[in-house]
Protein backbone atom coordinates (compact mmCIF):
# COMPACT_ATOMS: atom_id res chain seq x y z
CA UNK A 1 0.00 0.00 0.00
CA UNK A 2 1.35 3.34 -1.03
CA UNK A 3 0.66 6.45 1.03
CA UNK A 4 0.23 9.83 -0.56
CA UNK A 5 0.11 13.23 1.14
CA UNK A 6 -1.37 16.55 0.11
CA UNK A 7 -1.50 20.12 1.42
CA UNK A 8 -0.53 20.59 5.08
CA UNK A 9 -2.80 22.19 7.67
CA UNK A 10 0.29 23.65 9.33
CA UNK A 11 3.83 23.81 7.97
CA UNK A 12 5.19 20.29 7.83
CA UNK A 13 1.86 18.67 8.78
CA UNK A 14 0.33 16.66 5.93
CA UNK A 15 -3.43 16.19 5.96
CA UNK A 16 -6.32 15.14 3.77
CA UNK A 17 -4.25 12.15 2.74
CA UNK A 18 -6.02 9.53 0.71
CA UNK A 19 -4.48 6.08 0.98
CA UNK A 20 -5.21 3.94 -2.04
CA UNK A 21 -4.44 0.44 -3.23
CA UNK A 22 -2.28 -0.16 -6.28
CA UNK A 23 -5.09 0.23 -8.80
CA UNK A 24 -8.65 1.57 -8.41
CA UNK A 25 -11.63 -0.44 -9.53
CA UNK A 26 -13.00 0.44 -12.98
CA UNK A 27 -15.93 2.82 -12.80
CA UNK A 28 -19.28 1.24 -13.56
CA UNK A 29 -21.72 2.82 -15.98
CA UNK A 30 -24.03 5.16 -14.11
CA UNK A 31 -26.93 7.48 -14.77
CA UNK A 32 -26.27 10.99 -16.15
CA UNK A 33 -25.21 13.58 -13.56
CA UNK A 34 -28.10 14.65 -11.30
CA UNK A 35 -29.39 18.22 -11.22
CA UNK A 36 -30.60 20.40 -8.41
CA UNK A 37 -29.72 19.74 -4.76
CA UNK A 38 -30.26 16.09 -3.82
CA UNK A 39 -29.90 15.21 -0.15
CA UNK A 40 -28.38 12.25 1.66
CA UNK A 41 -28.27 11.13 5.28
CA UNK A 42 -25.02 9.93 6.83
CA UNK A 43 -26.09 7.64 9.66
CA UNK A 44 -23.21 7.32 12.14
CA UNK A 45 -22.87 5.76 15.57
CA UNK A 46 -22.85 9.34 16.89
CA UNK A 47 -26.03 10.42 15.13
CA UNK A 48 -27.29 11.51 11.71
CA UNK A 49 -25.88 14.15 9.37
CA UNK A 50 -27.98 15.43 6.46
CA UNK A 51 -26.12 16.75 3.43
CA UNK A 52 -27.40 18.89 0.59
CA UNK A 53 -25.40 18.21 -2.58
CA UNK A 54 -24.74 20.86 -5.23
CA UNK A 55 -25.25 18.86 -8.40
CA UNK A 56 -25.52 21.99 -10.53
CA UNK A 57 -22.13 23.25 -9.32
CA UNK A 58 -20.25 19.93 -9.14
CA UNK A 59 -22.14 17.48 -11.40
CA UNK A 60 -19.33 14.95 -11.88
CA UNK A 61 -18.45 14.94 -8.19
CA UNK A 62 -22.05 14.54 -7.03
CA UNK A 63 -22.59 11.78 -9.59
CA UNK A 64 -19.47 10.05 -8.27
CA UNK A 65 -20.53 10.38 -4.63
CA UNK A 66 -24.10 9.22 -5.26
CA UNK A 67 -22.75 6.26 -7.21
CA UNK A 68 -20.93 5.11 -4.08
CA UNK A 69 -24.03 5.84 -1.98
CA UNK A 70 -26.34 3.84 -4.25
CA UNK A 71 -23.95 0.88 -4.22
CA UNK A 72 -23.81 1.08 -0.41
CA UNK A 73 -20.04 1.34 -0.60
CA UNK A 74 -19.88 3.50 2.53
CA UNK A 75 -21.83 1.15 4.79
CA UNK A 76 -19.61 0.12 7.70
CA UNK A 77 -16.75 2.47 6.82
CA UNK A 78 -15.28 4.89 9.36
CA UNK A 79 -14.19 8.47 9.83
CA UNK A 80 -10.53 7.53 10.02
CA UNK A 81 -9.02 11.00 10.51
CA UNK A 82 -10.36 13.61 12.90
CA UNK A 83 -8.72 16.99 13.56
CA UNK A 84 -10.93 19.24 15.74
CA UNK A 85 -10.15 22.64 14.23
CA UNK A 86 -9.85 21.41 10.68
CA UNK A 87 -12.02 18.55 9.39
CA UNK A 88 -13.31 15.00 9.79
CA UNK A 89 -12.40 12.60 6.97
CA UNK A 90 -13.83 9.24 5.96
CA UNK A 91 -15.15 7.08 3.18
CA UNK A 92 -12.20 4.82 2.42
CA UNK A 93 -11.52 2.54 5.38
CA UNK A 94 -13.27 -0.10 7.44
CA UNK A 95 -12.57 -0.60 11.16
CA UNK A 96 -8.95 -1.51 11.93
CA UNK A 97 -8.09 0.78 8.99
CA UNK A 98 -8.79 -1.93 6.46
CA UNK A 99 -8.79 -0.15 3.12
CA UNK A 100 -11.58 -0.25 0.55
CA UNK A 101 -10.82 0.16 -3.16
CA UNK A 102 -12.68 2.95 -4.87
CA UNK A 103 -13.60 3.38 -8.49
CA UNK A 104 -11.62 5.38 -11.05
CA UNK A 105 -10.84 8.94 -9.94
CA UNK A 106 -13.17 11.85 -10.61
CA UNK A 107 -12.14 15.15 -12.22
CA UNK A 108 -11.48 17.95 -9.74
CA UNK A 109 -14.29 20.51 -10.00
CA UNK A 110 -12.78 22.95 -7.49
CA UNK A 111 -13.26 25.87 -9.92
CA UNK A 112 -17.01 25.80 -9.24
CA UNK A 113 -16.92 28.80 -6.89
CA UNK A 114 -17.85 26.83 -3.76
CA UNK A 115 -15.63 27.48 -0.74
CA UNK A 116 -14.27 25.21 1.98
CA UNK A 117 -16.34 26.79 4.72
CA UNK A 118 -17.47 25.25 8.00
CA UNK A 119 -20.01 22.51 7.37
CA UNK A 120 -19.17 21.92 3.72
CA UNK A 121 -18.21 18.52 2.31
CA UNK A 122 -15.31 18.20 -0.12
CA UNK A 123 -13.32 15.55 -1.97
CA UNK A 124 -10.15 14.14 -0.37
CA UNK A 125 -7.41 13.47 -2.89
CA UNK A 126 -3.71 12.84 -3.45
CA UNK A 127 -1.21 15.29 -4.94
CA UNK A 128 -2.77 14.82 -8.37
CA UNK A 129 -5.77 17.20 -8.44
CA UNK A 130 -7.83 14.63 -10.34
CA UNK A 131 -7.16 11.70 -7.99
CA UNK A 132 -10.22 11.80 -5.72
CA UNK A 133 -12.25 8.60 -5.44
CA UNK A 134 -14.44 7.66 -2.46
CA UNK A 135 -12.93 9.63 0.40
CA UNK A 136 -14.43 12.91 1.56
CA UNK A 137 -14.10 15.35 4.43
CA UNK A 138 -16.40 17.75 6.26
CA UNK A 139 -14.84 21.08 7.16
CA UNK A 140 -15.28 21.87 10.86
CA UNK A 141 -14.01 25.46 10.41
CA UNK A 142 -13.49 27.78 7.46
CA UNK A 143 -10.45 26.41 5.59
CA UNK A 144 -9.69 29.10 3.03
CA UNK A 145 -6.28 27.60 2.25
CA UNK A 146 -8.05 24.63 0.65
CA UNK A 147 -9.88 26.82 -1.86
CA UNK A 148 -8.56 26.84 -5.40
CA UNK A 149 -7.52 30.51 -5.31
CA UNK A 150 -5.56 30.11 -2.08
CA UNK A 151 -4.11 26.60 -2.39
CA UNK A 152 -0.42 25.93 -2.85
CA UNK A 153 -0.97 23.85 -5.95
CA UNK A 154 -3.56 26.28 -7.38
CA UNK A 155 -5.94 23.35 -7.74
CA UNK A 156 -7.61 23.20 -4.35
CA UNK A 157 -10.24 20.82 -3.01
CA UNK A 158 -13.67 20.47 -4.57
CA UNK A 159 -16.63 21.35 -2.35
CA UNK A 160 -19.80 19.60 -3.50
CA UNK A 161 -22.30 20.07 -0.69
CA UNK A 162 -22.93 21.15 2.89
CA UNK A 163 -24.43 19.96 6.15
CA UNK A 164 -28.03 21.17 6.51
CA UNK A 165 -28.91 19.12 9.60
CA UNK A 166 -26.74 17.43 12.21
CA UNK A 167 -23.83 19.86 12.51
CA UNK A 168 -23.95 19.08 16.22
CA UNK A 169 -23.08 15.50 15.29
CA UNK A 170 -20.08 16.72 13.28
CA UNK A 171 -19.00 18.78 16.29
CA UNK A 172 -19.37 15.75 18.54
CA UNK A 173 -17.25 13.64 16.20
CA UNK A 174 -14.54 16.27 15.93
CA UNK A 175 -14.02 16.14 19.70
CA UNK A 176 -13.37 12.41 19.94
CA UNK A 177 -10.02 11.25 21.30
CA UNK A 178 -7.49 10.33 18.60
CA UNK A 179 -4.12 8.61 18.34
CA UNK A 180 -1.48 7.58 15.86
CA UNK A 181 -1.94 4.11 14.45
CA UNK A 182 0.85 2.77 12.27
CA UNK A 183 1.38 5.15 9.38
CA UNK A 184 -1.88 6.95 10.15
CA UNK A 185 -2.29 9.96 12.41
CA UNK A 186 -5.36 11.45 14.12
CA UNK A 187 -7.24 8.15 14.15
CA UNK A 188 -10.19 8.00 16.58
CA UNK A 189 -9.45 5.70 19.53
CA UNK A 190 -13.04 4.45 19.36
CA UNK A 191 -14.30 3.83 15.83
CA UNK A 192 -16.58 6.51 14.41
CA UNK A 193 -18.66 4.32 12.13
CA UNK A 194 -20.63 5.33 9.06
CA UNK A 195 -23.44 2.83 9.42
CA UNK A 196 -25.03 3.87 6.13
CA UNK A 197 -25.39 6.73 3.67
CA UNK A 198 -28.72 6.92 1.87
CA UNK A 199 -30.58 9.36 -0.29
CA UNK A 200 -33.14 11.19 1.82
CA UNK A 201 -36.11 9.79 -0.01
CA UNK A 202 -35.03 6.24 0.91
CA UNK A 203 -33.68 7.02 4.38
CA UNK A 204 -35.48 6.09 7.56
CA UNK A 205 -36.88 9.12 9.41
Amino acid sequence: MQRFRVIGFLVGLALLTQTVAAKPLPRKDREPPPSGTPRVVIDTNHGKIVLELYADKAPLTVKNFLGYVDERFYDGTIFHRVIPNFMIQGGGHLPALKEKKGFDPVKNESANGLLNERGTIAVARRADPDSGTSQFFINTVDNKFLDRANSRDMAGYCVFGKVVQGMEVVDQIRQVKTQGQGAHQDVPVQDVIIQAIRRVESAAP
